[in-house]
């Protein structure tokens, strides 16, 4: 089941690709700081995924507002998502839940992904976005079965702001 607004935020660490090589992010160390804005998505490199990582590394949402920070989770190793960060020009910091136990916490996994095709793709993540609060606790939640469509970001940013 998805996780809705007032829940508590499961906790995680994840590893991202930084500059100077793979480091952990932990959901936990922003509270007291700064609310968090999870965008989880499919896979890198396809169409759609592209196209929201790099709206939102352009400013396109509104997204980087003073009070918080955004992260994009998927099932990709920290390696190809640092690849196509670079081949696309995103800024957003994106943490690999490699074993998908993340996106299963949060209630978003595919039971099959792209079924059509038979790629015997399960627990892949849905386009979902959580907007957690400084105190751990979801303020927003939103998932999409279908991958094609993005988030409402500018719901998200309404959030953002009644947070400030």
């Amino acid at each position: 089941m998805t996780l809705k607004k007032g829940d508590r935020a499961p906790d995680f660490e994840l590893t991202t690709k930084a500059k100077d090589g793979p480091k952990k992010l932990k959901l936990s160390d922003n509270y007291g700081k700064k609310n968090t804005v999870l965008l989880f998505f499919p896979m890198a490199f396809t169409g759609g995924c592209t196209q929201e990582m790099c709206d939102v590394s352009k400013g396109l949402h509104n997204l980087d507002q003073d009070n918080s920070i955004v992260w994009g989770i998927s099932g990709d190793n920290p390696f190809s998502q640092e690849a196509w960060a670079q081949k696309e020009h995103i800024t957003v910091s994106l943490l690999s839940d490699y074993d998908h136990a993340v996106t299963k916490d949060y209630g978003v996994a595919y039971e099959s992904f792209l079924p059509d095709h038979n790629l015997g793709m399960k627990d892949v993540p849905k386009r979902a976005a959580f907007v957690v609060g400084k105190d751990g606790t979801i303020q927003y939640a939103e998932s999409n079965d279908d991958p094609h469509l993005m988030p409402d970001f500018k719901k998200i940013v309404e959030v953002l702001k009644s947070l400030q």
